[in-house]
């Protein structure tokens, strides 16, 4: 008699998962298309959110706006045992010939998740508060900002509550940046006032666009999706330049390699999204938010929709020639906006568990048959080892890779030099892994 049973094949399913990798699929599951829904549907009702508008009514203006913003940032807080910091960042600008009619304090909200072991570590998701119509001074006119970009900032508020679930070792900071339509500002006074308070920035996340599908070139895609990177620090130095010109580098600065790390997590775990890198600061001759803080050396990305509709952007809501203008609520897909709040929130989470990325990272192997890599090893007994990555010449991303030990150096042997690019990062012992270093320095 044979008295063997037939298990389900679940269980050995479920086993093939590490616990970090059931952390990343509900994080995914847990993001709700009716909760953005709902968002965004609150912000468009404030009528305009113009940098220069109201700030007295409850009802209309960016002042409702972002106290509204700031008290949904507070509830998400009560819910998880006041685990974040809510506060407004202000700063104040004179008028100028520049989109400013009038001298204003631009107010950002932020909410900081702080990490248990990396504190003064971040990680940073944003939004922008502010909306407009064509006249970029016109701050009395209906300007619902549906898309741009109610869809950003209500991301990051679901992103808020997903996370707050969970406890990182690094800290996470949700914002909603105003004054971006009138030049950056918001963004700019956030940027420095990280500078002050000597803030280590992992990377700044910038969502800007989320909810559209329907390019205004008649591609309808609800999976694709634009990661834009600048390629090196805006701000490095003419020493490090002129290394670059013999050592190689050019598209491997820290915004690119944050923008590899994003691509490749949501390559693993939203295997159904298509991530496009584009090779650019941002949208040819536009900014956005992401920019003062690569103007002072931080990484920082773009995250929007693959397919602009301009008909939908900076327009006074009217019908022209049989086409509809405006930035309204029928423009959003809500499920595409859920896609992509999944994409920040998996990596939010990622570099909230990531470890510090190596340091000093050197290179060596000219007119040798082997590369050497060698970095400072950290004394945090949480890194258990590092990921020597390489790849070719005219590769977009890393192809090849070896898990090494704790140890501060190795030799590839048999990879050439010259063949090559080459980065570093490191492992934790439980898996997380730090964003890429591109070699700073030859031994």
């Amino acid at each position: 008699m044979n008295y063997f049973k037939i298990i389900p094949i679940f269980i050995f399913t479920s086993l093939c998962y590490s616990q970090s990798e059931v952390n990343y699929y509900n994080i995914i599951d847990s993001v709700s298309e009716l909760r953005i829904e709902n968002d965004i549907k609150k912000l468009v009702s404030f009528g305009t959110r113009h940098t220069l508008s109201d700030t007295l009514s409850n009802s209309n203006g960016i002042g409702a706006a972002r106290r509204w913003i700031k008290k949904s940032f507070t509830e998400i807080s009560k819910n998880c045992d006041n685990c974040l910091e809510v506060s407004y960042q202000k700063n104040y600008f004179k008028k100028n010939k520049r989109r400013l009619v009038k001298d204003v304090w631009i107010n950002n909200v932020i909410a900081i998740q702080r990490g248990k072991t990396n504190p003064n570590r971040f990680i940073i998701m944003s939004g922008d508060i502010d909306s407009r119509v064509s006249d970029s001074n016109d701050f009395k006119s209906l300007s619902p900002g549906a898309n741009d970009n109610a869809s950003g900032m209500a991301g990051v508020i679901e992103a808020a509550r997903v996370l707050s679930k969970y406890k990182f070792d690094n800290s996470i900071i949700y914002v909603g940046l105003s004054g971006e339509e009138q030049g950056l500002y918001g963004g700019a006074g956030l940027a420095k006032y990280a500078k002050e308070q000597n803030w280590e920035i992992i990377g700044v996340l910038n969502n800007d666009m989320i909810g559209n599908i329907e390019g205004v070139d008649g591609i309808i895609d609800n999976v694709s999706f634009r990661i834009f990177s600048e390629p090196t620090p805006a701000n490095e130095s003419e020493i490090s330049r002129k290394k670059r010109r013999f050592y190689g580098g050019e598209v491997d600065g820290n915004s690119r390699q944050l923008a590899r790390y994003i691509h490749k997590t949501v390559t693993k775990y939203m295997p159904e999204m298509n991530p496009m890198m584009i090779y650019r600061l941002d949208r040819f001759g536009r900014g956005g938010h992401h920019r003062p803080f690569n103007d002072l050396g931080y990484a920082g990305v773009r995250i929007m929709e693959a397919h602009e509709n301009y008909n939908r952007q900076h327009q006074d809501i009217r019908i022209e020639d049989g086409i509809e203008y405006g930035d309204v609520i029928s423009g959003v897909n809500f499920k595409y906006a859920k896609k992509l709040t999944a994409v920040n929130a998996i990596n939010l989470a990622s570099l909230g568990w990531s470890p510090k990325e190596p340091k000093n990272v050197k290179i060596g192997g000219i007119v040798e048959p082997s590369t050497k890599l060698k970095w400072d090893i950290s004394k945090d007994k949480n890194i258990i080892g590092y990921k020597i990555y390489w790849r070719k010449t005219t590769s977009p991303f890393w192809e090849n890779s070896r898990l090494v030990g704790k140890v501060n150096n190795y030799k590839l042997n048999g990879i050439v030099i010259d063949n090559y690019l080459f980065g570093v990062s490191s492992i934790s012992e439980k898996g997380y892994e730090s964003v890429v270093v591109f070699p700073n320095d030859v031994f």
